[in-house]
């Protein structure tokens, strides 16, 4: 147990606070790691140290744990669901800090008998905890939750559920808690007599049901009151009539407050009877108001996320539908500028001019694939400059040799493009298809794609690899003719 207590601050946003919380170079993620290890610990107790951070959902590998005390800390976020996995927990106390989600439901089927929640920032709506069946203690107090209150198993003995915004009727299985000794739910907006059952319980003790809008009369009905009832507490309620004769305070040694209603007891600051009932309706009014205004917030909640459901898919579509275009566009454009390279679309696609020069280029070579860049850098020797034969516009020129032995030639083509990789390929299945006994043959490509947005980074050509020689060299007349030289100018442009 430290010194440094969280109730001392009234707001915490997430970071550290000079002498309040541990550094910034703490992490709740890797001290939670650390502990982890500690494979047979069962108790487990840090109060006031200034812990703070999300509490990490692998808390629950813990898993000989039967007390979890982190109260009175710096603790954010949302208690992590796997908690309900720790399956020998016996207490968990996660008081005084700044747990701000959703409470998830404690499906636990361990042994807890102890769940205290209380001063938190902790939201949602219903609560069902008919599954904790050991539980005995629960405290939800000093948090936001909202709704009706929860449902709790029959075994507890102190409930404190007050300082929240719970509303509607106590419900009428609270009067079967046979075991409870207290019960607190104060200071929330619940509305409806008190069950007359709730004051005769065979246990309950304690008894606060102080600043709600509970209306109507406790005379009502023969009320009367358990045994061992000791403390209630009606006051700044809507009640009205006569006071039960079991709650007059010279009737035993219960202590009874029931000021700031409207009950017809001189001298014990009531309100006139008038008061009670415009509180009443005007209360109901605006719980009415309020369950109207969610409604007309959830159908219009609903509307908008529809409206922006139908936004989405029109851009999405249109976006796909400019990128088909686009691909169509491109894929015309190579064309024409195959056309501009002396190879027009209708020789490319008429039989008389391509069936016998296919049938010569292709004797001989492997049909044109897609290969990785693993097998490229294994040719190469990934690149290496004794591989380099020689670079120009249109990129590095690299010899390699494939795992079958046949050496190849490869060109990295700059891509200053932001190609879309499908017309990408388009364009080069159909530089493939290009056959000829005077042209360097295309074996194959490979494509490098960026990770991040998945558009093209490198392109690789690989060609059949000519040992003459540039078409420069045979120009000037340096080497002797050969039938095959490389022009790639015509595989790419």
């Amino acid at each position: 147990m430290g010194d440094k207590r969280s109730i001392e601050v009234t707001d915490f946003h997430g970071f550290p606070i000079p002498n309040q919380t541990l550094s910034l170079s703490f992490s709740m993620d890797s001290f939670v790691t650390t502990l982890t290890r500690l494979t047979s610990l069962k108790v487990l107790s840090l109060v006031s140290l200034g812990i703070w951070g999300p509490l990490p959902n692998k808390i629950h590998r813990l898993s000989s744990l039967e007390c979890l005390d982190l109260s009175s800390n710096f603790l954010f976020g949302s208690i992590p669901p796997k908690v309900s996995t720790m399956v020998k927990i016996q207490t968990l106390v996660l008081d005084d800090n700044f747990f701000n989600d959703t409470v998830h439901v404690f499906d636990f089927t361990s042994n807890l008998t102890s769940l205290s929640l209380k001063n938190n920032k902790l939201k949602q709506g219903p609560l069902d905890f008919t599954s904790l069946t050991h539980l005995k203690v629960l405290d939800l107090s000093g948090n936001r939750l909202y709704s009706h209150l929860p449902t709790i198993p029959k075994g507890l003995i102190m409930v404190s559920l007050n300082r929240n915004s719970f509303n509607g009727e106590i419900p009428t299985q609270y009067t079967l808690l046979t075991h409870l000794q207290h019960l607190d739910i104060s200071f929330n907006n619940l509305i409806g007599i008190p069950p007359a059952s709730l004051f005769s319980l065979p246990n309950i003790s304690s008894l606060n049901l102080a600043s709600n809008m509970l209306s109507g009369s406790l005379g009502y009905y023969n009320l009367t009151c358990g045994n061992n009832l000791e403390f209630v507490d009606i006051s700044d309620n809507k009640l009205t009539g006569s006071l039960p004769s079991c709650l007059n305070s010279e009737s035993g040694n219960k202590v009874v407050n029931f000021s700031g209603n409207c009950l017809s007891i001189d001298h014990h600051h009531q309100h006139p009877l008038s008061y009670c009932r415009y509180k009443v309706h005007k209360d109901q009014s605006t719980q009415n108001t309020n369950g109207l205004g969610v409604s007309v917030s959830l159908i219009v909640g609903i509307v908008v996320i529809i409206v922006l459901l139908g936004i989405a898919f029109v851009i999405i579509c249109r976006h796909y539908c400019h990128r088909r275009i686009s691909e169509q566009h491109l894929l015309h454009k190579s064309v024409h500028e195959n056309s501009a390279t002396g190879f027009s679309s209708e020789i490319l696609n008429n039989a008389r001019y391509i069936s016998e020069t296919t049938k010569l280029g292709t004797q001989g070579l492997p049909p044109c694939r897609s290969f990785t860049l693993e097998e490229l850098n294994e040719a190469t020797n990934n690149f290496d400059n004794s591989a380099f034969l020689g670079e120009g516009s249109y990129g590095k020129l690299y010899k390699g040799r494939l795992e079958g032995g046949s050496q190849v030639a490869i060109r990295c083509l700059p891509t200053t493009k932001k190609y879309w990789i499908r017309n990408l390929k388009l364009r080069l299945d159909m530089l493939a298809k290009i056959r000829h006994p005077h042209l360097v043959a295309i074996l194959g490509h490979c494509i490098e794609v960026k990770q991040d947005d998945g558009s093209v980074n490198r392109v690789f050509l690989v060609y059949e690899y000519i040992p003459n020689g540039n078409f420069r060299s045979y120009l000037s007349g340096n080497i002797l003719w050969n039938s095959k030289f490389p022009i790639f100018r015509l595989f790419y442009g």
